[in-house]
Parts: C-alpha cells; structure tokens; sequence
C-alpha cells in the first residue's frame, strides 16, 4: 500500500514511538514514523548497560554527544536481517552527533541483536528497534531530538534509503527505535533526526516490503512475521 492512499489519521500515527508507529506530522495522506516511549503508558526498554557519559546527571534524557568515538566524521554500520541479507549504512555524526554516538554505543552493546522491524508499510518505510516489538519499547535512556523543529540543523532529507529515529510527539523521545525509508518522503524533513543512508543492501528493504504481511494500514507486523535483525553492528 503507499502512502498516498492513507488517512491524515495513520500518517500521524506512524512514526511515533508508544503508539505503535512512527510519528509524522502535518502532511495529508502520508503515514508517519512513530518512535518509542510515545504515551506515558509506555514503559522503557530494557538499559543497553552502556555508560553514557554525555548525559546529565539523574536524568534519562542524552543532551550531549557520547564521548565513545563516534560523535563526528562518517561511520559506517551493517544490519544483517534473516532470510533476507545485509543493509549497510553510512552515519553522519558531525550532522547528528548525539543521535550516531547513541545508536552507535546501542550497537556495540548488542542491543539490536535479536530484535525486529515490527512496522512496515510499502511505499513508506520499515521501521524497527524496539526491544518490545510492539512499538511501545525503547532503551532506558533518550535523546535530544536533533531536527529543524527543535532547533537543530539537519540538512539530511528523507530520501528512498534514508534511516532516522522514530520519536513519540515530544521532539526529545526518540530512544532506540529508528526506521528506513522506503520510498522519499520530504514531509518528514525538519521533523525526524535523519542520520544517515543505506549505501548497499537497499534491495534488502524493497523485500522486506513486498513480502511481510500488516495487519493494518498502520504497517503492524505480527511477532511470528516480524524480520529479525540478527546482528547490527559498527564496522568503523
């Protein structure tokens, strides 16, 4: 199904992280990329056991880049994805430091390994790290939301192979899960921390999308159909 065809309603509810989508705003008849800890229902993922040392004191929320090696330059990552293939990507962190130092540290702690893309819709974007699978989980910390919207330049568009955190509607939610764009979509720019692009393995996203079945029109994946990442990691 694409984007196109979808309520003001569903767009809104796509991108957001707690109510199951990822969340996108202001555009008619696209869905939105919802992320993590969207409502106060939604209970914190479980810690990634890393030391983050940019945060403030007695508080969940990252405001400052991670002093672990990967808050400037280019870095590159590979998720492998069962029965599917490997997605490479390239990450900006001098464009969106705390958001690659914080998924980078995720990474290396092994978070990702294991979890899945629980939200996929065609024509859009698949989205996934989520430790509950279910939209409603996240690490047990969040970060700055690093986009035009909360005052922070980011010149990265949501371009067909784009990957960018989903966040719930406070601008400051995003957490763990993030999502790739399927197809454009410059409705999303100024509204998502956009931080990098897949560089090989996009293929990889047009089959998970083709071939995963929803439930409804919000994208959601049953667990048992879910794709599993089985390892994403940081090559430099």
């Amino acid at each position: 199904m694409l984007f196109e065809s979808m309520t003001r309603r569903s767009f809104l509810s796509a991108l957001f992280v707690g109510g199951g989508t990822l969340a996108l705003s202001g555009c008619a008849g696209s869905p939105s990329p919802n992320g993590e800890k969207a409502s106060s229902d939604a209970a914190s993922g479980p810690t990634s056991g890393s030391t983050q040392s940019g945060q403030q004191a007695d508080s969940s929320l990252i405001t400052k880049p991670l002093d672990n090696g990967f808050d400037k330059g280019l870095h590159h990552a590979t998720i492998e994805i069962a029965n599917y293939g490997t997605i490479e990507l390239e990450l900006n962190a001098t464009n969106t430091p705390i958001t690659v130092s914080n998924f980078a540290q995720l990474a290396s702690d092994g978070f990702y390994n294991g979890l899945t893309f629980h939200r996929i819709i065609s024509g859009f974007m698949i989205q996934g790290g989520d430790p509950k699978g279910n939209g409603t989980g996240g690490s047990e910390k969040s970060i700055k939301g690093e986009f035009s919207a909360n005052g922070v330049v980011n010149a990265i568009q949501h371009k067909r192979g784009t990957i960018s955190m989903a966040r719930s509607s406070d601008n400051n939610s995003a957490s763990s899960q993030f999502f790739i764009m399927h197809q454009d979509n410059a409705s999303l720019d100024g509204q998502y921390a956009a931080f990098g692009k897949v560089t090989s393995g996009i293929e990889v996203v047009d089959a998970i999308c083709a071939n995963t079945p929803v439930t409804d029109d919000n994208g959601t994946v049953e667990k048992a159909n879910q794709p599993v990442i089985t390892s994403l990691k940081m090559v430099d």
